[in-house]
């Protein structure tokens, strides 16, 4: 895709957010979050603020940034805030309106107090949150190419660093791997810290990979992600050292037939909890109800974490475009725990998985 098209598909995403502003009456947005402004400007940077009225639109950084942001920003005016964003706001040089949004899930309540009390008494500010997560849960072709990049990355590096895997190495070892592996073959950066843990400590879901050395005969979990040009990659394998148990087999094949039963059952249509319960009553029925105590997924974009959330709380409904993991686990304390993680994308038929390495059974 050209720059050309980048930029009409955020033309697309500003219509749409205006729309909303509109139908609810919001004259200026003032967005905080730095994903959104990235969805919706392309600005890369770590200091931002946009500011949306029904006319124009501002993005508001520092010196740092003055050329980034002229590379970047094609949608909307640049401003270098040299005292700050609150000072600028409060110039009186923006036509704010008279009902004023503010993104606040983003924002800290000092910031928010200082930019409340610039417009204080001149405009009406409301809170909102998750204004824009309708917009981001479904992706354009130019998001899905992303994504599908940062997945291949991360499956050449796992590829890579799957056979270093000894009694010789640690976690931490293979984790510093795997984001060397994934800058080296294009990535920004990883999209959270790997996920390395063998033996024991594969039981616990968000382990922090550790001086540990492997050991022969024990299951290993290896969770890893990339960011490729803003859009993030999020999977999940679970390999064995050697011979294994034949509780650990077991416990993995429950756990390889659940995931096939959250990617075959998912749905346009369906409420994400209902996907969640799919698998969920599944692991159950195997005696492994207390065992699986996360969410079956979650929305993968900008954020690794983002919405669609695919839990039992999960209201939203599956829609054709959403990209969410399907991501169920077992884990026995004190034993092995076992996780297989695929992202999906919502076709009109249901949902077709990004990654293509392998989920058999694996022995180093």
């Amino acid at each position: 895709m050209d720059n050309q098209q980048i930029t009409v598909c955020r033309e697309v995403a500003f219509r749409m957010v205006l729309r909303k502003m509109m139908c609810q009456a919001i004259d200026a947005t003032i967005v905080t979050d730095l994903s959104v402004i990235r969805w919706l400007t392309g600005f890369s940077g770590s200091s931002a603020r946009l500011l949306l009225t029904r006319e124009k639109s501002w993005l508001f950084t520092d010196f740092r940034y003055k050329e980034q942001a002229v590379r970047e920003v094609a949608v909307a005016e640049t401003v270098i805030a040299t005292d700050g964003f609150a000072a600028e706001l409060g110039s009186g040089r923006y036509p704010l309106g008279n009902i004023v949004a503010l993104q606040s899930d983003s924002i800290t309540w000092h910031e928010a107090t200082m930019l409340i009390e610039q417009i204080f008494g001149k405009q009406q500010v409301i809170p909102v949150d998750s204004f824009f997560d309708e917009f981001r849960m479904l992706k354009n072709e130019i998001e899905l190419l992303k994504m599908l990049r940062a997945v291949e990355i991360s499956e050449l590096a796992l590829e890579k660093v799957l056979p270093m895997i000894s009694p010789s190495v640690t976690e931490l070892d293979i984790a510093a791997e795997i984001t060397y592996q994934q800058k080296k073959l294009g990535a920004e950066k990883d999209s959270f810290d790997p996920i390395v843990a063998g033996g024991a400590r594969s039981a616990m879901p968000h382990a922090t990979a550790s001086k540990v050395k492997f050991r022969t005969g024990e299951l290993i979990v290896i969770d890893i992600g990339c960011v490729y040009e803003g859009y993030a990659s999020d999977q999940t394998r679970t390999v064995a050292l050697g011979h294994v148990s034949g509780e650990a087999r077991e416990v993995y094949r429950i756990v390889q037939e659940a995931q096939e039963l959250g990617i075959a059952s998912a749905k346009c249509g369906m409420m994400a909890k209902e996907l969640d319960a799919r698998v969920r009553c599944f692991i159950a029925a195997h005696g492994y109800a207390d065992e699986f105590g996360h969410g079956l997924g979650h929305g993968v974009g900008l954020d690794v974490h983002e919405e669609p959330r695919i839990s039992p709380k999960g209201e939203r409904e599956l829609q054709e475009n959403m990209v969410f993991t399907i991501e169920p686990g077992i884990y026995l304390p004190g034993k092995f725990g076992v996780r297989i993680e695929d992202t999906v994308v919502m076709g009109p038929h249901g949902a077709t998985p990004l990654q293509r390495f392998s989920k058999e059974f694996i022995e180093l």
